[in-house]
């Protein structure tokens, strides 16, 4: 046996950040998106060929980021609770999802544009189950008011 196998943990937990840390927030998602809409913004400007194809992969990457994001609030933050108070926070995390692969495939701006609308929606649900309060850390100029 080596080394490395007598060190090796036996239980292996997954987060979001391979922690559970408890932080959770829709704007992690919604940057990726708002990336994908310039992105998109920015290929249809440009002639340039090799920055078209820089900005396609970039732009899949972002995507599939967001659909992480989501999936985490989906799985991890939302509780049988929060989905009793908002039943529509299941279908709307679905195609979230669902709408972040869509962005990853297209090019068009309406696609990015509605999955920007569809985290917008995510997030009011996050803020009216507490999810500011219960998952981050509150800014110190907010905390001396």
């Amino acid at each position: 046996m080596f080394l490395k196998d007598l060190l090796r943990p036996s239980t292996i937990a997954h987060a979001h950040c391979d922690l559970p840390c408890g932080v959770y927030d829709p704007e992690q998602a919604r940057i990726e998106a708002e990336s994908c809409y310039k992105i998109i913004e920015k290929y249809s400007a440009s002639n340039d060929e090799q920055f078209k194809i820089r900005a396609i992969a970039i732009k899949e990457e972002r995507a599939e980021l967001a659909k992480h994001h989501i999936d985490v609030l989906w799985s991890d933050y939302f509780k049988p609770e929060h989905t009793q108070k908002y039943p529509e926070i299941q279908e709307l995390c679905w195609k979230a999802a669902k709408q972040c692969s869509k962005v990853k495939a297209s090019l068009d701006i309406g696609d990015a544009r509605s999955l920007l609308e569809m985290i917008d929606k995510i997030a009011d649900i996050w803020t009216k189950a507490g999810g500011p309060q219960a998952t981050r850390v509150q800014k110190a100029a907010a905390a001396r008011a």
